[in-house]
């Protein structure tokens, strides 16, 4: 039995697009969000490699690099803000680095093109009866259709409801990660700062117009409340990172009172198959890789791929799921066997791997010409 009716859960970069190209393939896609409207924090992402092929197909490309950030290197900085050396942020042909709530918002426009796209909802319940998927919501009426896409994330529900508990899936890297926005611009658009000590990091972003901050820490996996409740964050930070030295205590101070941060683990997501009946995954809630931006390229590329096999298989919805998993899983193996070395680039765990670490920047700095500055 073919596919004609789509839902899609979780409208951020792989759900969008994912339901943009189901619709304009002809399908009648549903993208429905549990949030309101579409997430303001999280650290600026990458669109390179496969991505930039899938986005140009969507001509989305222009607006991806009109509003991309103007940074070209990560450049370290001791307690008093001086240089240690840096590295570039950007090796990939044609890549681009964009705010991620630009990128949603684009990807979230185009989708709306060709499906309908519901925010404040998700899903509570489906079953699977072979022929399709009845599905409940948590607030608008049950609906059935042909086949349901999790593309909402780490957390994923549509995961947790399908295939199990999280914990059988999700596997904690050992550090964590806070984002938040400011008002008014960085002083450098050009470059992205960072200050360690041992298990810690603080980087400064200039993103486009709002400079942002991430405390990255190697932690215990964050709890539920400390992901939602903005007193528990607060509290976590202070003891995480007061006493730093550079400029740590004032962005401790600008966030205090803030209810708009971004907190999480980070984590990588391993399954022995990404779909089940009429559900299949895609983007974080089947192979999250979340450091360095690869998520969101592999999120695009992987949406973009289900899609395709989707349509080349009309006929055939599990040889096509197959076919999408098996493809898009050797894309993904290299990224995943990658994050335990980008965690250690970014937050080494102890002053000999910072040591380490900064010797490789102080290298680069060397070959490239360096250029002191204080940040």
């Amino acid at each position: 039995m073919g596919i004609h009716s789509v839902l899609v859960v979780g409208a951020g970069i792989a759900g969008s697009t994912c339901a943009y190209q189901l619709g304009r393939s002809g399908m009648a896609v549903t993208l429905i969000e549990r949030a309101g409207a579409q997430r303001s924090s999280g650290s600026p992402v990458d669109v390179r490699g496969p991505a930039l092929a899938v986005v140009e197909q969507m001509s989305l490309l222009p607006a991806i690099r009109a509003a991309a950030t103007q940074v070209t290197r990560l450049v370290a900085v001791d307690g008093c803000g001086r240089s240690i050396g840096w590295i570039p942020t950007q090796t990939g042909r044609g890549a681009v680095e964009i705010p991620r709530r630009d990128l949603c918002e684009l990807l979230a426009g185009a989708a709306s093109q060709f499906a309908d796209v519901r925010y404040d909802d998700t899903v509570s319940a489906l079953r699977d009866d072979g022929a399709g998927v009845e599905v409940t919501f948590e607030r608008g009426g049950p609906c059935r259709f042909d086949l349901v896409v999790g593309a909402d994330g780490l957390h994923s529900t549509v995961r947790r409801l399908v295939f199990g508990p999280e914990e059988r899936f999700v596997a904690h890297l050992g550090l964590c990660i806070a984002t938040a926005l400011f008002d008014g611009p960085a002083a450098d658009p050009h470059t992205v700062f960072i200050h360690n000590a041992p298990g810690r990091a603080v980087v400064t972003h200039p993103t486009t117009g709002r400079e942002g901050a991430a405390f990255l820490f190697r932690h215990p996996a964050v709890t539920a409340a400390e992901r939602s409740d903005p007193q528990q964050q607060q509290r976590l930070l202070d003891a995480t990172f007061g006493g730093m030295g550079w400029r740590a205590e004032e962005l401790l101070d600008r966030i205090r009172g803030r209810d708009d941060m971004y907190v999480d683990s980070v984590g990588r997501v391993r399954l022995s198959c990404w779909s089940r009946g009429r559900t299949v995954l895609v983007g974080d809630a089947a192979g999250c890789v979340s450091l360095l931006g690869e998520g969101s390229s592999m999120a695009i590329a992987g949406a973009a791929t289900l899609a395709r096999s989707l349509t080349l298989r009309p006929g055939d919805t599990a040889a096509a799921l197959r076919g999408y998993e098996h493809r898009h899983r050797r894309r993904l193996r290299p990224h995943h066997l990658g994050a335990p070395a980008a965690g250690h680039l970014l937050v080494p765990q102890s002053r000999a791997g910072l040591a380490i670490r900064d010797r490789l920047f102080r290298a680069w700095a060397a070959a490239a010409g360096p250029r002191r500055r204080r940040a």
